[in-house]
């Protein structure tokens, strides 16, 4: 047996008319699992995301990260001989993903509800902004501006303003949950011989990561706030300098490690006890005392002898490396994936299968597929 027949989505058709960034991340992950993915891409410009930048080799690093083991085809959805060929597709299709604006595909018979009926074992992902309903139903929604509308940036950032998540985490965030919703219809369907829609909006994704500060706003009346490489709710747990200026992030969750913390980190076991600091409700109320004696502590060793301390210790603890030392990492993982102009590394993807890693697909160039799918998916002769 080969190896793509042991991934879970071998022999499934995804056919997407997507763009950008949640749907491209949603639809590469039905593809590392294995499924054949299509990707619906204009005529003459294709997605947007092939010009974001030039990072990978000339290609663009978003575009290249989110569209492996693809197939390109450039269609005119709107040109009649198009867009039969797209229903082609769909009448063979298990999944169909798209993330035009609300209504776009309506128009033209090819919404979401009109393809189940015509093709029962349809499964349909629609990714939006806001969703289909509400006042914001037609709001553009980019990343940032979604950050921005759900609350996330106020939560972010440092006590002097708010501040951007620094990747693309709504989009990521909306590209895993339609993951999720499009592996459990097609569990249900397997079920029930009949597909089903599903639908994601940006804005929701984000609502549900934010419930944590909404419930403390709504039951207790009180604000996240901002407080940087520090947690708002349990202490220590942040980040603190060293000697040389680099930064550890400890954290201490529990009495026991609070207890070790004391005793083999500030080397004063009796901390353990004073009523200021016996537990992480006085620790909060008197961090200020707390942090004082953290930083005195940390301030006179050198970052790697504190993370020697701390693993020592058993204390949870992690350096603060920027984008450099993260491609240095002895922890990171690479796979290869083919471009048009050139292999290029990522991180290999955080599935891990015990039936060993699959080889990621290459990343397409525009309408490479192009005539070979009008040829498979065209008019019969």
């Amino acid at each position: 047996m080969s190896g793509s027949d042991l991934t879970p989505l071998s022999g499934k058709l995804v056919v997407t008319l997507e763009q950008a960034v949640a749907a491209p991340f949603c639809s590469s992950r039905l593809a590392d699992a294995g499924a054949r993915v299509i990707k619906i891409e204009r005529k003459g410009t294709g997605d947007f995301a092939r010009a974001y930048d030039t990072a990978a080799n000339g290609e663009s690093a978003y575009f290249t990260w989110l569209n492996r083991g693809k197939e390109s085809v450039a269609l005119d959805i709107k040109a009649d001989e198009d867009r039969e060929v797209l229903l082609r597709m769909l009448k063979n299709a298990d999944v169909f993903i798209q993330n035009l604006l609300p209504g776009a595909l309506a128009k033209l018979g090819l919404d979401s509800a009109t393809l189940r009926e015509r093709f029962p074992r349809l499964v349909t992902c629609d990714i939006t902004g806001y969703g289909e309903d509400g006042p914001m139903r037609n709001a553009k929604a980019y990343d940032l501006l979604v950050q921005c509308e759900s609350g996330l940036a106020s939560v972010t950032g440092t006590p002097d303003g708010p501040g951007r998540v620094g990747v693309s985490v709504c989009d990521i965030a909306t590209g895993m949950t339609a993951h999720a919703g499009i592996c459990e219809a097609l569990v249900g369907r397997d079920r029930t011989g009949r597909g089903s829609g599903v639908s994601v909006a940006m804005f929701d994704v984000m609502a549900d990561w934010m419930s944590v500060p909404l419930l403390y706003h709504d039951y207790l009346g009180k604000e996240t706030p901002r407080v940087g490489l520090n947690h708002t709710v349990i202490c220590p747990y942040g980040a603190y300098p060293c000697k040389d200026g680099e930064l550890v992030v400890v954290a201490v969750q529990h009495s026991g490690e609070w207890q070790r913390f004391c005793e083999h980190i500030l080397g004063d076991a009796t901390l353990a006890s004073d009523p200021r600091f016996h537990d992480n409700t006085s620790r909060l109320n008197n961090k200020p005392a707390l942090e004082a004696l953290i930083k005195a502590e940390f301030a006179a060793h050198e970052r790697a002898g504190m993370l020697k301390r701390l693993d020592a210790a058993g204390i949870a603890s992690g350096a603060v490396n920027d984008v450099a030392t993260l491609s240095a990492h002895p922890q990171l993982d690479r796979s290869a994936i083919a471009t048009p102009s050139g292999e290029i590394n990522v991180p290999t993807p955080p599935i891990r299968r015990s039936g060993g890693e699959a080889t990621l697909g290459p990343c397409p160039a525009f309408d490479a597929e192009g005539k070979a799918l009008r040829a498979e998916f065209g008019p019969r002769s």
